[in-house]
């Protein structure tokens, strides 16, 4: 069984997933943050991929990207550093990038690649529907990766059937139409987002990412879904303390506050 499947069956409730750039804040620190986070209870990872145009990301996630491209981070590199990582990880692990670097890459080789590493699933914010349905899922699914799709406030009901229909692992729920980055608070616009999509009793999980980084948004997130993705929050403090040990510390400090 895929791992996603996997921790959603057993654990339904209170899933943290964090994500981070690869190559950031340093070249080769992508597999010892992987292996942290594992260690220290984390659910699932999302490791982005980095790219110089990154529409969906806020400013601090884009400061990432540029800064692990500097470092000399691409997408063969991180192929190459995930190789071993199942040696000593085994939570879910999830890849996330936009559409050009992979389909440069070459997707049927991106996706074997992926499946020898011992990647999970992938989420590629810039893929049409369309063009996942007919092109990208069939080869995912050869090697046995789930396509997580990502939905928004601005997401019809019809559609968000269809995604839960032909989708499998589990529903993005994107917080905001904005960009990722930290909010205090989830407005009454956005829980009656979350009351929306709960009400429409979808077969599959739902995660909830953009804006978390403090208790009051992680509990909405927890409330409204299987559980919470962080981002930001967690990359600027990558930038603020010296080892991921640290950063993860601080980070679960603030959000039990």
């Amino acid at each position: 069984m895929n791992r996603i499947n996997k921790l959603f069956e057993e654990k339904e409730q209170n899933i943290l997933s964090l994500y981070f750039c690869a190559g950031h804040p340093t070249l080769d620190s992508t597999a010892d943050i992987i292996r942290t986070l594992a260690a220290r209870g984390i659910d699932m990872i999302e490791i982005g991929i980095p790219f110089s145009d990154p529409m969906a990301d806020g400013p601090v996630i884009q400061d990432a990207a540029t800064q692990a491209l500097r470092n000399g981070m691409n997408l063969h590199l991180l192929l190459d550093q995930l190789k071993d990582i199942r040696r000593d990880v085994d939570i879910p692990l999830i890849l996330m990038g936009y559409l050009n670097p992979i389909f440069h890459f070459g997707f049927e080789e991106f996706c074997r690649r992926c499946a020898e590493c011992g990647i999970d699933g992938l989420i590629i914010p810039d893929l049409p529907f369309r063009d996942y349905l007919e092109t990208y899922k069939p080869v995912a699914d050869r090697h046995g990766l789930r396509i997580i799709m990502l939905i928004t406030p601005e997401t019809s009901e019809e559609r968000i059937r269809f995604i839960d229909q032909h989708t499998d692992g589990f529903i993005y729920m994107v917080s905001s139409a904005a960009t990722t980055g930290a909010q205090k608070e989830f407005n009454a616009e956005k829980q009656a987002y979350f009351n929306r999509v709960n009400r429409m009793g979808l077969r599959h999980p739902r995660m909830i990412g953009f804006g978390i980084s403090n208790r009051q948004t992680l509990e909405s997130a927890q409330k409204n879904a299987a559980g919470a993705i962080i981002g930001s929050r967690f990359v600027s403090l990558l930038n603020q303390y010296p080892s991921p040990e640290e950063a993860l510390d601080r980070l679960l400090q603030d959000l039990s506050h």
